[in-house]
């Protein structure tokens, strides 16, 4: 899993945002079960990370939906 700047990520194309997040969300699948299985995480800071890499990405996506909304509005 290789960490993204939050600048690249307000950069980045939507399509790419989502396989990104959905690549995420496997990770930290993967992770959660090794926990609930008892062992210990390789990294244990690693599912903080990823936890919060997901939420900057649907934050990201939020906001640029609101500000699309917000400007059909506006015509």
């Amino acid at each position: 899993m290789a960490l993204i700047n939050k600048k690249d990520l307000k950069t980045m194309p939507k399509q790419e945002m989502e396989t990104k997040m959905a690549e995420l969300k496997k990770e930290l699948m993967k992770e959660n079960a090794q926990v609930a299985m008892g062992t210990n995480p390789k990294s244990p800071g690693k599912i903080k990370q990823m936890k919060k890499m997901i939420a900057r990405i649907l934050t990201l996506q939020n906001q640029k939906q609101k500000t699309n909304t917000e400007a059909v509005k506006k015509k």
